[in-house]
C-alpha cells in the first residue's frame, strides 16, 4: 500500500486481500499493529507482546505468501485473550498464579488460527480467569503490579471496557489489532464487544474447541473471534470451527463450515423474536433507543419482528451464579503450588503450602467464585441448589425451543446500559445482575452475537444481540452483516485512535 498508516483501518477481509495482492508484506502489517500497541499503552490492552517471535511469525507468511501457496489468512496480525494457552507467550489468565506460565503447546484455537496463517501480536488482558464482567477483576500481579490493571474503554478511559474479554475488545476497537479471540462464559464476548462498539460472536456449544483454553465452567466457556464487522468475524469462526474429538470431549461432532457464504442472502421474510422481557424497566432509556432503532432498520430491509416471551429469563441470574462458581471450584483445585505456577514461599506443611499458595495467587472475585461452588456442591446443598439450577437450565432452554418455533431468531439488547464507569460498580451482586440478557443463551447454549447498534449516553456504544437456534450461527452473521451493510456504525472509531 501507499500509505501503512491506512492499514489499522482495513478490516480482517480487506487487509487479508490487500495481502495476497501483495499490497503490504506481512511483516509491515505486524511492524504497524506492534507500533500502535505500544503507542497506545496506556489502554492496558496487551498483557504481553514479542516482538521477535511475531515478526518471525511475519517472515514465514511473507515466505509462503510468495509461493502463491499461503494460507487463506496468511499474515493476518491477530491477538489473543490471555486464556489461551501459548508455546511462544505467556499465559497467565492476568492471575499471580499463572504468573510466568509458559505452555508447551497451543490451545487448538491458537493452532489454528495459525494454520490458517495468522500472526500473533500478543495476549490481551482479560478479568482473571474469565471471572468479571468490567475487566477490572484482572489481578495482574502476573506483572509485578501491586493492584489490578483494568483495560480502559477507547471510547472514554474513564468507563470500563467490559468483560471479561475486556482487552480484546480494546485491541479491536482502538485499532491497535485488526481481530481478537476471546471467550464467553456468561456473555464475555458479547458484553465487551458492545460497551467498545465491536462484532463478537460466540458459537454453539462445542463448535469450537476447548483444548488450551484455560477452564473456568466447562459447560459453558466457548471460544469466539472479536473484530469489527460480521464478514470479519465469519471468516474467523471458519477457521476456529470444527470437531476435535481427540483433545476436547465436549468437542461436537458437526463439520466445519465457510460462514461466508451466506453473508450476501436477503433476509426478507425472516422472523426476528423480541422478547418482553428483555425490554423490561431495567433497560436505560438510551439503549432501549438504539436497539429499537436497529430493530427499526431490520423492518425496512423485509424482516419482521415477532413478539416472544422467555419467561425464565430471570432466573438465569441465579441459576449462572450457582452452576458456573461450582464448575469453577472443580476446574480450579489445580492451581494448588505443586505441578506449575504460583507456590507460596513459606507453609509448615503440605496442607499450609495449599492454603497459602491459594490465598496469595488468586484474587478476591475468583476466591468468591470457588467459596459459592464449593458451598453449593457441598453434603446438604447439592440437592437444595446445584441439583435445582440444573433443572432450571433445562426449563430455560426449552422456552427458547418454544420461542424458535415462532421465529428464526431473537434480537435484543447486550446490556442494560452503557459502559459503567470504573470503579462505579462496587456491589458483586449489581454486576452479576447486569448479565441477564446475556446468560440465558449461555446457559442453553445457543450461538449469540453483538453488532454496533449505534451510540447511547456520554457517546458510548450500544451492541444489539442476536441470537440464533443451535447452529445458526450462519444465519446470524448473515442477518448482523445485512445490518451493517445498512448502517454504518461498526464503522466507527474512537476519537484518537
Amino acid at each position: 500500500m501507499n500509505n501503512n498508516t491506512d492499514l489499522h483501518d482495513l478490516g480482517v477481509a480487506q487487509l487479508a486481500a490487500a495481502l495476497r495482492a501483495k499490497q503490504v508484506s506481512a511483516v509491515e502489517a505486524a511492524q504497524h499493529f506492534l507500533a500502535r500497541a505500544k503507542a497506545h499503552q496506556g489502554l492496558a490492552a496487551y498483557l504481553a507482546i514479542d516482538e521477535d517471535v511475531t515478526l518471525a511469525q511475519a517472515r514465514a507468511q511473507d515466505a509462503a505468501l510468495a509461493t502463491g501457496q499461503a494460507a487463506p489468512l496468511a499474515g493476518l496480525p491477530i491477538a489473543h485473550k490471555d486464556v489461551f494457552v501459548t508455546r511462544d507467550f505467556p499465559t497467565t489468565a492476568a492471575s499471580k498464579m499463572l504468573a510466568g506460565y509458559r505452555s508447551p503447546f497451543d490451545a487448538t484455537v491458537v493452532a489454528r488460527l495459525a494454520q490458517a496463517g495468522c500472526v500473533t501480536l500478543g495476549k490481551l488482558n482479560c478479568d482473571e480467569f474469565a471471572m468479571g464482567a468490567s475487566n477490572e477483576k484482572a489481578a495482574i500481579a502476573a506483572l509485578g503490579l501491586d493492584a489490578p490493571q483494568p483495560a480502559h474503554n477507547p471510547w472514554n478511559p474513564r468507563h470500563v471496557p467490559g468483560g471479561s474479554s475486556g482487552g480484546s475488545a480494546v485491541a479491536v476497537a482502538a485499532r491497535l489489532a485488526p481481530a481478537a479471540t476471546g471467550t464467553d462464559t456468561g456473555g464475555s464476548i458479547r458484553q465487551p464487544a458492545s460497551f467498545c462498539g465491536v462484532t463478537g460472536i460466540k458459537p454453539t456449544y462445542g463448535r469450537a474447541s476447548r483444548y488450551g483454553m484455560i477452564a473456568f465452567a466447562s459447560s459453558l466457556d466457548q471460544a469466539g473471534p472479536m473484530a469489527r464487522s460480521a464478514e470479519d468475524c465469519a471468516l474467523l469462526l471458519s477457521q476456529i470451527c470444527g470437531p476435535d474429538p481427540e483433545r476436547d470431549a465436549t468437542s461436537l461432532d458437526h463439520p466445519a463450515e465457510d460462514f461466508t457464504r451466506g453473508l450476501q442472502g436477503s433476509i426478507a421474510g425472516l422472523r426476528i423474536g423480541v422478547p418482553a422481557e428483555f425490554f423490561s424497566d431495567g433497560l436505560q432509556d438510551d439503549v432501549r433507543t438504539a436497539v429499537e432503532a436497529a430493530l427499526k432498520e431490520y423492518e425496512k430491509l423485509g424482516a419482521r419482528l415477532v413478539p416472544i416471551s422467555l419467561p425464565r429469563t430471570a432466573l438465569s441470574v441465579p441459576v449462572y451464579y450457582i452452576l458456573a462458581p461450582a464448575e469453577a471450584s472443580s476446574n480450579l483445585s489445580r492451581f494448588d503450588g505443586v505441578r506449575y505456577g504460583h507456590r507460596a514461599e513459606n507453609y509448615s506443611d503440605l496442607l499450609d503450602m495449599y492454603k497459602k499458595t491459594r490465598a496469595e495467587g488468586f484474587g478476591d472475585e475468583v476466591k468468591r467464585r470457588i467459596m459459592i461452588g464449593t458451598y453449593v456442591l457441598s453434603e446438604g446443598y447439592y440437592d437444595a441448589y446445584y441439583l435445582q439450577a440444573q433443572k432450571i437450565r433445562r426449563m430455560i432452554a426449552d422456552d427458547f425451543q418454544a420461542a424458535f418455533q415462532q421465529c428464526d431468531l431473537i434480537a435484543g439488547p447486550v446490556a442494560p446500559s452503557v459502559a459503567p464507569q470504573l470503579g462505579a460498580q462496587t456491589d458483586p451482586v449489581s454486576s452479576y445482575l447486569a448479565d441477564i440478557y446475556t446468560l440465558p443463551a449461555s446457559l442453553a447454549g445457543l450461538p449469540g452475537m453483538s453488532v454496533p447498534a449505534g451510540f447511547g449516553g456520554a457517546g458510548l456504544p450500544v451492541g444489539l444481540q442476536l441470537i440464533g437456534n443451535y447452529f445458526q450461527e450462519g444465519r446470524l452473521l448473515n442477518a448482523a452483516h445485512q445490518l451493517q451493510l445498512a448502517t454504518d456504525h461498526h464503522l466507527r472509531r474512537p476519537e484518537g485512535f
